[in-house]
């Protein structure tokens, strides 16, 4: 394992508690909305402390219900990247200032149908090491190693790509498999070049008035792959910033029935004697002609709407950050910036997505400035999580 890898493992690992007793049958779960507003698709994460109760050490046989007795779809996931879930995601719409009640019991392994997957990604090694995702809105992809000396078209970018699906079942490997995706044939297309941009919410360093960005990446590593979730790393090589050699591993996550993507960077300083470590990152997006933007520095975020290429329509665009650690927009010749304080931990966390006019999943450019607006409110103010036992 690498030394990236090492210290990313340890900075992510949960701290799993024995636990003494008679197990109990069950254990109830009570989640409440605190903001004003609906809050669809709502992802509820139980920990193995919060499950060890239940004296089940496999978190694939943990099941949840609602409070109609309905059994609900749920997810293990590795968060520390050992090959061993230690946490329990599912998923619930909560009306304005409502609270739900769930029931938690161990039983069978979970065994999965296909049609219940809205989450996948997978490192595609035929189309010269992409590493493609999506969910059952959105779809991306991020380029690997062989694309830099690919004769045909070679590109070093450590870019965000988007692809616009207008269907809710996942499409990655079909377009793949037909390679023929830049044509719509009624799911969506690639309308999008990323290039030597940022696209849609790509990240680099910024320092000496200049963005200073890593190469394609090196390694992939799948830590979650649905049904609900999809979560890897991106492992890039050490990259030049301003004399400094930074190493970085980019974490994303993307849940169902989000428009916004989770990005995590880890970065390690190789500093030299007479440079600082102190960094400062700059989350992109995408410069095109006929773009309005807005800021919002106080809620945390940017929004952009713009016209697509190839007549596709229209889309938005944004980026979703922490107000505390906003310094200032900026912009160089190919990108929108948002300079953000990176914290001591050198870990970076922001949320970026996109939507497609024609995929019908908001009315208009103001909806989709709401939805960003209700999104910072939400991480500002999550679903209250109880566990008790029965």
């Amino acid at each position: 394992m690498s030394k990236i890898q090492t210290v990313l493992t340890t900075a992510f690992a949960v701290a799993l508690p024995a636990w003494c007793g008679a197990a109990p049958n069950q254990l109830t779960v009570k989640a409440a909305n605190r903001l004003t507003v609906a809050r669809p698709s709502q992802t509820v994460e139980l920990s193995a402390r919060d499950l060890a109760p239940l004296g089940e050490l496999d978190l694939d046989k943990i099941h949840v219900r609602d409070a109609a007795g309905k059994e609900l779809l749920c997810q293990a996931v590795d968060t520390d990247g050992d090959y061993a879930p230690d946490v329990v995601i599912f998923q619930a719409d909560f009306a304005p200032g409502e609270s739900k009640t769930f029931t938690v019991t161990a039983g069978r392994k979970q065994v999965y149908t296909k049609d219940q997957f809205k989450a996948f990604g997978r490192f595609v090694r035929e189309r010269f090491d992409d590493f493609a995702w999506e969910n059952d809105r959105i779809a991306h992809r991020m380029y690997g190693k062989a694309l830099e000396t690919w004769q045909q078209e070679p590109l070093s970018s450590s870019t965000v790509d988007i692809w616009s699906k207008r269907v809710p079942r996942l499409v990655v490997n079909d377009w793949y498999l037909l390679d023929n995706y830049h044509s719509d044939a009624g799911e969506g297309a690639d309308f999008y070049s990323a290039g030597l941009s940022r696209g849609d919410g790509g990240s680099g360093l910024w320092t000496a008035d200049k963005l200073w960005v890593s190469r394609n990446f090196v390694q992939s590593r799948v830590l979650a792959n649905g049904p609900i979730r999809v979560m890897f790393e991106l492992t890039y090589e050490p990259f030049d910033v301003d004399g400094v050699s930074v190493g970085e591993v980019k974490r994303i996550t993307l849940d169902a029935g989000q428009n916004l993507d989770h990005y995590q960077n880890f970065y390690i300083p190789f500093t030299k004697p007479d440079k600082s470590a102190t960094l400062t990152a700059a989350i992109g997006l995408k410069k095109v002609v006929g773009e309005k933007t807005e800021l919002n520095a106080e809620r945390g975020w940017l929004v952009k709407w713009e016209p697509m290429e190839k007549n596709a329509g229209n889309q938005g665009l944004a980026i979703v950050f922490d107000p505390k650690l906003f310094e200032k927009t900026t912009e160089d010749k190919l990108n929108l910036l948002v300079l953000q304080k990176v914290p001591d931990d050198d870990r970076l966390s922001y949320w970026a997505g996109f939507y497609w006019d024609k995929s019908g999943q908001f009315a208009d450019e103001a909806a989709w400035k709401t939805y960003a607006e209700q999104f910072s409110r939400g991480l500002a103010s999550p679903i209250e999580i109880s566990v008790s036992v029965d």
